[in-house]
């Protein structure tokens, strides 16, 4: 008698196919860059789990730090999101060094980076770095296109291409604070209207697969 074949899992990810190919490409030399560093997280039983918790909770220190009545407080914040950023960029290289990685942590480390997103727009919302409009609608559409791209991707419709633009917001902070005040919210309009346009597109590609 013959047993029914194992189902094969597919790779749920928030990538478009290009930037997939692009990190695949990657892995390598980053592999390479960081393999002293890696080996040394080993030897001290630091999984890639750990990475991620540390990056969420540096992203929300952020939050907590960023409005701080002392005249250090936003460098400090700032240096909470670089820290959230790197460690962002070591879970996945050590999950495939200690060859665990998979859908869970793929899907653990998303949320945890969109809970930085949502947390740190929330904030500069509160102290008023951005509109509610211009910020709340970023939010939206951020986290509808990251949820849409787990969707597409699990039915083997990825997005060509996607916008990513938390880095380019984080690394703009510095520069709305001491260099460029006001700039934010243009910024802002800029990547939800990018966003929006691959919201629909992706609701598109979606319904039409259904």
């Amino acid at each position: 008698m013959c047993s029914p074949p194992n189902p094969t899992k597919s790779k749920v990810s928030v990538y478009a196919s290009g930037e997939q190919a692009m990190m695949d490409a990657s892995q390598s030399r980053r592999h390479l860059l960081l393999l002293p560093l890696l080996k040394r997280f080993v030897q001290w039983g630091i999984t890639a789990n750990h990475l991620t918790g540390l990056s969420l909770l540096c992203g929300i220190g952020f939050c907590f730090s960023y409005g701080m009545p002392w005249d250090q407080a936003k460098l400090l914040a700032f240096s909470l999101l670089l820290l959230h950023v790197l460690l962002d960029g070591i879970d996945g290289p050590l999950a495939r060094f200690q060859k665990i990685a998979g859908n869970r942590g793929s899907f653990t480390d998303t949320i945890s980076d969109q809970l930085v997103v949502t947390f740190t727009t929330i904030t500069l919302i509160h102290y008023g770095e951005a509109t509610i409009i211009a910020g709340s609608l970023y939010l939206f559409f951020y986290t509808l296109v990251v949820a849409f791209a787990m969707i597409r991707s699990s039915l083997a419709i990825p997005y060509s291409w996607l916008v990513r633009p938390r880095f380019i917001v984080y690394a703009w902070l510095p520069v709305e604070t001491y260099f460029l005040p006001g700039t934010l919210n243009y910024l802002l309009w800029i990547f939800t209207f990018l966003l929006g346009w691959k919201s629909l597109t992706g609701f598109y590609k979606i319904r039409k697969k259904l």
